[in-house]
Protein backbone atom coordinates (compact mmCIF):
# COMPACT_ATOMS: atom_id res chain seq x y z
CA UNK A 1 0.00 0.00 0.00
CA UNK A 2 1.43 3.35 -1.04
CA UNK A 3 0.70 6.29 1.26
CA UNK A 4 0.38 9.53 -0.64
CA UNK A 5 0.98 12.74 1.25
CA UNK A 6 -0.78 16.03 0.51
CA UNK A 7 0.28 19.56 1.36
CA UNK A 8 -2.03 21.74 3.42
CA UNK A 9 -1.46 25.48 3.22
CA UNK A 10 -3.18 27.75 5.72
CA UNK A 11 -2.82 31.36 6.78
CA UNK A 12 -2.90 31.83 10.55
CA UNK A 13 -2.01 34.90 12.59
CA UNK A 14 1.70 34.86 13.40
CA UNK A 15 1.16 35.30 17.15
CA UNK A 16 -1.33 32.39 17.23
CA UNK A 17 1.11 30.19 15.33
CA UNK A 18 3.98 31.11 17.65
CA UNK A 19 2.00 30.37 20.82
CA UNK A 20 0.65 27.09 19.42
CA UNK A 21 4.08 25.91 18.27
CA UNK A 22 5.54 26.71 21.68
CA UNK A 23 2.81 24.66 23.41
CA UNK A 24 3.14 21.82 20.93
CA UNK A 25 6.89 21.69 21.55
CA UNK A 26 6.20 21.29 25.29
CA UNK A 27 3.99 18.33 24.37
CA UNK A 28 6.70 16.84 22.16
CA UNK A 29 4.71 17.46 18.97
CA UNK A 30 5.49 19.32 15.80
CA UNK A 31 3.01 21.26 13.68
CA UNK A 32 2.59 18.51 11.06
CA UNK A 33 1.87 15.83 13.66
CA UNK A 34 -0.62 18.07 15.50
CA UNK A 35 -2.54 18.90 12.31
CA UNK A 36 -2.51 15.22 11.29
CA UNK A 37 -3.92 14.30 14.72
CA UNK A 38 -6.58 17.01 14.38
CA UNK A 39 -7.69 15.76 10.96
CA UNK A 40 -7.76 12.13 12.16
CA UNK A 41 -9.91 13.11 15.14
CA UNK A 42 -12.36 14.88 12.81
CA UNK A 43 -12.59 11.66 10.78
CA UNK A 44 -13.00 9.48 13.89
CA UNK A 45 -15.78 11.63 15.36
CA UNK A 46 -17.37 12.73 12.08
CA UNK A 47 -17.34 16.30 13.36
CA UNK A 48 -15.01 18.86 14.87
CA UNK A 49 -13.50 17.52 18.10
CA UNK A 50 -14.76 20.59 19.96
CA UNK A 51 -17.94 22.64 19.98
CA UNK A 52 -17.50 26.01 18.25
CA UNK A 53 -19.38 28.82 19.91
CA UNK A 54 -20.06 32.38 18.91
CA UNK A 55 -18.06 35.00 20.73
CA UNK A 56 -20.44 37.17 22.71
CA UNK A 57 -20.08 40.91 23.03
CA UNK A 58 -19.72 42.37 26.53
CA UNK A 59 -23.37 43.47 26.47
CA UNK A 60 -24.47 39.95 25.47
CA UNK A 61 -22.35 38.45 28.27
CA UNK A 62 -23.95 40.80 30.81
CA UNK A 63 -27.45 39.93 29.63
CA UNK A 64 -26.65 36.19 29.70
CA UNK A 65 -25.23 36.48 33.22
CA UNK A 66 -28.28 38.41 34.40
CA UNK A 67 -30.65 35.85 32.88
CA UNK A 68 -28.87 32.92 34.50
CA UNK A 69 -29.01 34.62 37.90
CA UNK A 70 -32.78 34.94 37.61
CA UNK A 71 -32.86 38.17 39.61
CA UNK A 72 -35.98 39.28 41.44
CA UNK A 73 -37.97 41.60 39.20
CA UNK A 74 -39.08 44.90 40.64
CA UNK A 75 -41.18 47.67 39.25
CA UNK A 76 -39.71 51.12 39.86
CA UNK A 77 -41.65 54.37 39.73
CA UNK A 78 -40.75 57.14 37.30
CA UNK A 79 -41.04 60.88 37.48
CA UNK A 80 -42.89 63.09 34.97
CA UNK A 81 -39.89 62.99 32.60
CA UNK A 82 -39.69 59.18 32.61
CA UNK A 83 -36.63 59.02 34.87
CA UNK A 84 -36.57 56.04 37.23
CA UNK A 85 -36.86 56.85 40.92
CA UNK A 86 -34.85 54.46 43.09
CA UNK A 87 -35.45 54.43 46.83
CA UNK A 88 -32.05 53.80 48.42
CA UNK A 89 -33.62 52.25 51.52
CA UNK A 90 -36.06 50.00 49.66
CA UNK A 91 -33.66 48.83 46.88
CA UNK A 92 -30.06 49.35 48.09
CA UNK A 93 -28.59 46.92 45.53
CA UNK A 94 -30.28 48.64 42.58
CA UNK A 95 -29.36 52.06 43.97
CA UNK A 96 -25.71 51.01 44.32
CA UNK A 97 -25.67 49.63 40.75
CA UNK A 98 -27.28 52.83 39.38
CA UNK A 99 -24.82 55.08 41.19
CA UNK A 100 -21.61 53.02 40.93
CA UNK A 101 -22.23 50.91 37.86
Amino acid sequence: MVITKADVNVKIDADVTEMALRLLAHMGLDQTTAIDMFFRQIIAEGRLPFQPAATLSLDEKIVAAALTRNPKRVSLPTDANGNVIIDKEQHPDIYDWAVNG
